[in-house]
């Protein structure tokens, strides 16, 4: 399989399981990885994903160029060319993390900047290379980078094609944390289990509202945060916080 889909509790771990072409995506895992996000999506047992890459080489270096591009360029001027994934077409509130093991170039940059979370391996390099292809990104890095970091960094990154070395992504924000790549995971696990603490569909919600509003003005964003709260306070999950603070126990969310 090139994608290894594996469900720990209320983890879900998504590999990128092509190390000898470093993780490169070709149209069948791309394929692959549509039909586990969607599975994750709809797993209420799930609550966080982590998504990696196989070996300690690369955590994807993209487009498979020999039967990737080819594809891109039979699919030109079709807005839904391709399986829905995170990077477009599929919307997923539950939280995701990338845990980047060497290279993540092109498409595994922009699959890394569709996560909510990126940690980092000492050895990751990050780079959006297409421009020396004579392409752009094409799954949302020229959107998403600007969003995430400033946009002088994004502009050296998406214009002269050049990566960075894991220490600078960490410097201008791209990345959360760098850590030694036999804890990578470990890492990206501890985290995970954090984000299954709080209420679920309040995560959920925050990550809506936080990626939405930041297309949307700030009068509509707020219109945007008191009608997903509105929705919130009907909830199991909201009475269970409240009695759980003040009864002084820990809650037990169960998503509803």
């Amino acid at each position: 399989m090139s994608i290894d889909y594996k469900k720990e509790g209320k983890i879900a771990i998504f590999t990128l399981n092509r190390p000898e072409a470093l993780n490169s995506i070709d149209p069948e895992s791309l394929e692959q990885l549509s039909r586990a996000l969607i599975d994750f999506k709809d797993d209420d047992e799930l609550m966080v994903g982590i998504i990696t890459g196989a070996g300690d080489r690369a955590f994807s270096v993209g487009a498979d160029i020999k039967t990737m591009l080819p594809e891109i360029k039979k699919t030109r001027g079709q807005p839904s060319a391709g399986p829905p994934t995170i990077m477009r077409g599929l919307e997923l509130w539950k939280p995701m993390i990338a845990a980047v093991n060497g290279a993540c170039l092109g498409g595994g940059l922009e699959i890394a900047l569709a996560c909510d979370l990126r940690i980092a391996s000492e050895n990751a390099t990050f780079g959006l290379p297409e421009v020396t292809l004579g392409l752009i990104p094409g799954w949302g890095g020229t959107q998403r980078l600007p969003r995430v970091i400033p946009l002088a960094n994004a502009a050296e990154l998406l214009l002269t094609g050049r990566p960075i070395v894991a220490l600078d992504a960490l410097r201008i924000g791209l990345v959360n944390k760098v850590v030694p790549l036999d804890e990578l995971m470990s890492t990206a696990r501890q985290l995970a289990e954090i984000l299954c603490r709080p209420a679920p569909l309040a995560v959920r919600a925050a990550k809506q509202a936080m990626i939405q509003g930041t297309s949307l003005s700030l009068d509509d964003g707020l219109k945007l945060e008191r009608t997903l709260n509105d929705l919130l306070v009907t909830t199991e999950d909201f009475d269970e916080g409240c009695n759980a603070f003040a009864e002084k126990r820990r809650p037990v969310y169960k998503a509803k």
